[in-house]
């Protein structure tokens, strides 16, 4: 999703302060914490304990998308978007910068997000970047360079993707809309007029998954995969989109899973990134903040965190889902754990 500014929020401004000026704030255990849980439904409970609560671990970050754990090392990155950097956090550490440039490695000003957006780990463990600035999806190699892995559909420059990942054969399923571009949807540089939901094979061909979804964003498989979740960050139509996977890997007919057209300015946010837990459970961000689906479509509940929230990620033993909240990088503690761990 693109920046939205808001102010602290529910976070005190004193912690806040005190966060951002003492270097050791960042290596304590007791961290401040944001936000509240609001249950919905009962089923909730073997999801968030009663205990739970949203941790902020840093802050002060112009906009934190793309939270991904690096179980090799034991630490989580996420993008800072505008400072076109990669922070990284360990327990004890705090977070430091890992990678800058992360998305734009021209020499003239891009934009206001011209860094990398969703991260996430290719089937080899390797740091995946969707990258705005480059207008690329690239990977770290172990040997420290990036390497290309797709920036372009029939020869015309992607928009700026956005969020991506990896089916269990090794496909590789993103969205790109124009959100990193400097004049966004006008952008004289655009070469594709549709947002596009894509499949990357092992074979090295490109697929165009759907063209129907006007701002695609997240973007995650149920853990059978044979559902594909896509959001749709339009604050005119604010949707999550669920479709079916058909076998040779491209989409059937979507259907919507769930509209939040009505909260749009009611709470902060829109669709954006979005994790599914082991037993096919959504926490996918939206208005007001993590919003928590069953698979049936029903609203479990929230964390709430006041502010616009960009995305998620599970980490540590994979029950830990951390969370990218405007200028925050927080994390809470659940009982289950995501898809794949």
């Amino acid at each position: 999703m693109h920046i939205s500014f808001t102010l602290v929020g529910l976070l005190s401004i004193a912690a806040v302060v005190a966060f951002c000026t003492t270097a050791s704030a960042q290596d304590k255990s007791n961290y401040p914490t944001l936000g509240r849980i609001v249950r919905l439904d009962p089923r909730l409970d073997a999801i968030l304990p009663p205990s739970a609560k949203l941790e902020v671990l840093g802050t002060g970050y112009i906009w934190s998308e793309g939270p991904v754990w690096m179980k090799e090392g034991g630490y989580l990155l996420f993008s800072d978007i505008p400072n076109n950097s990669v922070m990284r956090w360990k327990q004890g550490e705090g977070v430091t910068l890992f990678l800058k440039p992360s998305g734009y490695t021209g020499v003239v000003p891009y934009g206001r997000e011209p860094g990398s957006n969703g991260l996430f780990l290719d089937p080899l463990g390797r740091l995946t970047s969707c990258e705005h600035g480059d207008r690329r999806i690239s990977v770290l190699t172990k040997e420290g360079g990036k390497k290309t892995v797709v920036d372009n559909y029939k020869g015309k420059r992607l928009n700026s993707p956005n969020d991506g990942c990896y089916k269990s054969n090794g496909d590789l399923y993103f969205t790109d809309p124009p959100y990193g571009l400097p004049g966004n949807f006008d952008d004289p540089r655009r070469e594709l007029d549709f947002c596009g939901v894509f499949r990357f094979g092992t074979d090295g061909r490109i697929t165009l998954l759907t063209d129907k979804m006007t701002r695609p964003n997240g973007i995650a498989f149920s853990p059978d995969e044979k559902t594909l979740y896509v959001a749709q960050s339009d604050p005119a139509k604010a949707i999550w989109m669920a479709f079916p996977v058909t076998d040779d890997g491209t989409l059937g007919e979507g259907k919507v899973f769930k509209d939040v057209t009505a909260q749009v300015g009611k709470a902060p946010g829109l669709p954006d990134g979005l994790k599914v837990d082991a037993a096919g459970n959504l926490f996918a961000t939206g208005p007001g903040g993590v919003l928590i689906f069953a698979p049936d479509g029903t609203q479990l509940g929230l964390i709430e965190t006041g502010e616009p929230t960009s995305n998620c990620g599970w980490g540590e033993d994979g029950s830990t889902l951390f969370i990218t909240v405007n200028m925050h990088i927080c994390r809470i503690k659940t009982t289950t754990k995501g898809a794949g761990w």
